[in-house]
């Protein structure tokens, strides 16, 4: 079995590999939607991170 640096087994998905943190999640959906749009990364991360977001509900991509 291949070790892992990972000190945490809790970071540990299923399979093996690192759970993406939220704010890894909103700096991906940032940088894709500022390509497909041309508008800044940093604005949209700060868009997603605001605490007033009408979706703040929902969470991130837990299985």
């Amino acid at each position: 079995m291949k070790a892992t640096s990972v000190k945490n087994p809790t970071e540990l998905a299923l399979n093996g590999h690192k759970q993406p943190t939220a704010m890894r999640i909103i700096r991906a959906v940032a940088s894709s939607t500022a390509i497909e749009t041309g508008q800044s990364i940093q604005d949209l991360e700060v868009r997603l991170q605001a605490r007033d977001s009408k979706f703040q509900q929902l969470s991130l991509g837990n299985a």
